[in-house]
């Protein structure tokens, strides 16, 4: 298809911008030694920056980042203007800036230097500075985004370690505001709740009476002891391990006082113990001696009838050893032996025998099997009953005693249920814990450790959320500060794309040039 001459002036010029310098040297518009050229443009015009008049424009032009070639135009225009005193009649100018800036010029346009130098920096521009640009800013924005959840997922994660630190607090039977002082002052409530599990145990008369006789129904064997520490629960309460052990009220109970562990001192402080201020001088330690110095005056020890530095020992009368056993009062010495097993004198209750039978480990224990051992009889006894097609075991209970005989399943489903809110009054969280308080007052540091741990936990990731925002917030502000210096570019982009289009559009008679491949 042939365009005719009218309308080929018409006919657009497409060059990728990319490509756009080598255009131009292919065409030979620009000189193979233009990056020579531009280099000694550069430095002429650093020295004319050093002497520039006040004028506005030139100012805002000077605070760019690179002064091009239509910028040199522009300032020469402006000097025209402010050095028109120094024109002569020829129309020269014996300003020393004048000269400088349009020798600037002239070199820019010797074999078109300056379009050389357009094209890379805008090359360079679309090709690695906008996108360069673009994806810091892109950084920022994902990593606004990355913190922004990071910091959900840390408030979470505290808000889930204090509900676990008042989840715990609620099974201990605490508030949390002071872990240690709550739990020591719990061991206050455990007497009074043990006692009334010994009460409770007063109902069980029934369920060991037909414990007792089904034990001595199958095994054959009349007045076998079963549940011996039940038995005596259900029928005295909690009692001592005093009377239970011997049978008779203690005249007095010398309880063990509980001892609070002392507060764990704080991680930057050292405990150096109880030294003294000062050291004796000399070496000297004092034993808590005292020698009284003698009529003699020698050191005031009695070494006897024999010589300075020598110890005789005489036989006594009564050809023992030498040694005098008498008390002082002219009677002989008495030990006393107690018998083994007892560490007070009769009818005191001391240390353990003074705690009552739930308080005493090892009794609880033995408490606690009775009490399975109780309800795991109902269980299996409820659960013959309710099975009516058990004719075996219903052949078996026709020779039985009247009291298993006459039990209906009602009233052992009864005894079961309270078998059962007993264990699970003295099997609680709160029960063992404060049992191991009691046993134990370390334990409570323990827990407190553990409790205070959560808490802990809790407080690092509220510090973590913290620092997560800080670092979003610098983020925010590095966004803030790319986006004006992306839009300043893209503007300049823009500028020096019009300003090549142009001058190649001038260099074709005005023909339409388009550079392609810019994507702002």
């Amino acid at each position: 298809m042939q365009v005719a001459p009218q309308d080929y002036q018409n006919v657009p010029i497409d060059i990728q911008t990319s490509k756009l310098l080598d255009w131009l040297l292919d065409r030979r518009h620009c000189g193979r030694r233009w990056q020579a050229q531009v280099q000694q443009v550069r430095e002429r015009i650093q020295g004319a920056l050093q002497d520039m008049p006040e004028h506005p424009e030139i100012r805002e032009l000077l605070q760019g980042s690179y002064l091009h070639y239509f910028h040199c135009l522009r300032i020469v225009e402006i000097l025209k203007g402010t050095e028109a005193s120094t024109r002569n009649l020829f129309g020269r100018y014996s300003s020393q800036r004048m000269k400088d800036w349009q020798e600037i010029v002239s070199l820019y346009e010797k074999e078109n230097a300056y379009l050389a130098e357009l094209s890379s920096l805008l090359a360079r521009s679309v090709t690695y500075e906008v996108p360069a640009l673009r994806r810091q800013l892109g950084r920022c924005q994902q990593a606004q985004q990355e913190l922004a959840r990071r910091e959900d997922e840390c408030q979470l994660g505290a808000s889930e370690l204090r509900e676990r630190f008042l989840g715990s607090c609620r099974q201990y039977g605490i508030s949390g505001e002071d872990v240690r002082r709550e739990l020591l002052a719990q061991v206050q409530a455990l007497p009074s709740l043990l006692s009334r599990v010994g009460d409770g145990a007063s109902a069980l008369g029934d369920a060991i009476e037909l414990y007792e006789a089904s034990v001595a129904f199958v095994c054959d064997s009349p007045g076998a002891a079963v549940l011996p520490l039940l038995r005596y629960v259900q029928l005295h309460g909690n009692s001592s391990v005093f009377r239970w052990r011997t049978g008779q009220e203690p005249r007095r109970l010398e309880r063990p006082e509980l001892r609070e562990a002392p507060e764990p001192p704080p991680e930057d402080t050292i405990d150096w113990g109880d030294f003294p201020a000062e050291t004796p001088q000399g070496g000297d330690i004092d034993w808590g001696i005292t020698v009284e110095p003698s009529p003699q005056g020698d050191d005031g020890i009695d070494w006897g009838d024999g010589e300075k530095g020598t110890i005789t020992a005489e036989p006594s009368p009564q050809g023992d050893d030498g040694i005098d056993w008498d008390t002082g009062e002219g009677q002989e010495g008495t030990i006393t032996v107690l018998e083994a097993g007892t560490e007070a004198p009769e009818g005191v209750a001391r240390g353990s025998d003074a705690l009552t039978l739930l308080e005493n480990t090892e009794t609880r224990n033995q408490f606690i099997d009775e009490l399975m051992e109780l309800e795991l009889f109902l269980a299996q006894r409820l659960l013959e009953m309710e099975d009516e097609a058990d004719v075996v075991a219903m052949s078996q209970l026709q020779l039985a005693p009247a009291v298993l005989q006459g039990q209906s399943s009602e009233r052992v489903r009864a005894q079961l249920a309270t078998t059962r809110e007993l264990l699970a009054q003295l099997c609680s969280r709160s029960v063992q814990h404060l049992c191991m308080i009691l046993a134990s007052p370390r334990y409570v540091e323990r827990v407190t450790a553990l409790l205070r741990q959560k808490l802990l936990q809790a407080e690092l990731l509220l510090a973590k959320r913290d620092a997560l925002a800080q670092k979003r917030c610098q983020a925010l502000a590095e966004q803030a500060a790319l986006e004006p210096k992306l839009q300043q570019l893209q503007d300049k982009t823009k500028e020096l794309q019009k300003l090549i289009e142009a001058d190649i559009s001038k260099r074709y008679g005005g023909r339409p040039v388009n550079l392609m491949g810019i994507n702002l």
